[in-house]
């Protein structure tokens, strides 16, 4: 006669002995779309990768900082008890707007002090002296504002929307020099228009979030508009300038590049 062992219990059934096996036959694998894996069974698709349209892109060294380096330009700083200036060793006026006015557009893409400083106040000074030296100057413009645009960094697209907003008004006939170059210069304007960025740490944020879309302030203040920091008031006042002072053919030239864009006229 057989005697069962103490506290042994009933046997367990065949398909209960390995519950680790029958796990891993359930867990569902990740695979890539349209591949012989994907019409498996268990299999989940992936989703697609971002494509990164505002993803920020890495700056190249730029002409500017190195005739800066040089001692080519001939500038100096002048502090002042409001902000700081571009102290002129020459007259504005008497300057090779060929020579130099490419140079300075080309230091756009800069984002360190002294060359930010002085490549975004020397543009604004001799846009504001230039007249009718910067009409034929405007071709030579088109690729530096394309590579600043195309580095997707929000402060360098800031200041660079606010000089093109300069550049149509600086002379006759400039903004209509500009309408063949639209297709360099609206596709990043398009990507961003929508968005309603800001420079978030001017409200307190130590980094910026991955979405710039709005957020939830809270009790916070939002000084963008204050400071024409925000990126789709800029783009909006931008595209209504080239309306302006585009001509008759700016608005189907930028409808066709931006086709959200309404006219203001």
């Amino acid at each position: 006669m057989v005697v069962d062992k103490a506290g042994s219990g009933p046997s367990k059934p065949a398909g209960d002995r390995c519950p680790r096996q029958r796990e891993k036959k359930n867990k569902q694998q990740a695979c890539d779309g349209f591949t012989i894996r994907a019409m498996m069974k268990n299999s989940v698709v992936r989703g697609p990768p971002l494509a990164g349209s505002q993803k920020e892109r890495p700056a190249k060294p730029t002409a500017f900082r190195k005739f800066y380096d040089r001692g080519d330009f001939p500038i100096a700083v002048e502090h002042d008890t409001i902000a700081n200036k571009i102290a002129w060793k020459v007259e504005i006026e008497n300057l090779d707007y060929h020579y130099f006015l490419p140079l300075f557009f080309d230091g756009l893409c800069e984002t360190k002090f002294p060359y930010e400083f002085f490549a975004r106040q020397g543009i604004h000074d001799m846009l504001e002296h230039g007249g009718n030296k910067i009409l034929p100057v405007v071709p030579q413009l088109i690729i530096p504002i394309k590579n600043a645009l195309n580095l997707r960094n929000r402060r360098v697209l800031i200041s660079t929307l606010k000089i093109l907003q300069h550049l149509v008004v600086s002379a006759d006939m400039v903004g209509e020099a500009l309408v063949p170059y639209y297709r360099q210069i609206l596709p990043v304007l398009n990507i961003f228009k929508h968005l309603n960025g800001k420079l978030f740490r001017s409200v307190g944020f130590q980094q910026e979030p991955q979405s710039f879309h709005e957020v939830n302030l809270g009790d916070g203040i939002e000084y963008s508009q204050q400071k024409r920091e925000n990126i789709g008031v800029l783009i909006q006042e931008t595209l209504e300038a080239f309306e302006r002072y585009g001509g008759e053919n700016a608005y189907i030239n930028i409808k066709y590049m931006v086709p959200t864009y309404w006219s203001c006229l």
